[in-house]
């Protein structure tokens, strides 16, 4: 039980670094999305 504090910590700055970059993908591609005409968007 002495690593516990290690081991938790670890998986929740996994966990802030994964939610993090999905959002930065996420927010990327919104803007990127908003610069193409939407006669161009296949996907609506």
């Amino acid at each position: 039980m002495e690593d516990a504090g290690f081991i938790i910590g670890s998986y929740v700055l996994t966990f802030v670094m994964v939610i993090g970059m999905s959002w930065g993908v996420v927010r990327r591609g919104r803007r990127l999305g908003a610069q193409i005409p939407d006669e161009d968007k296949y996907w609506t």
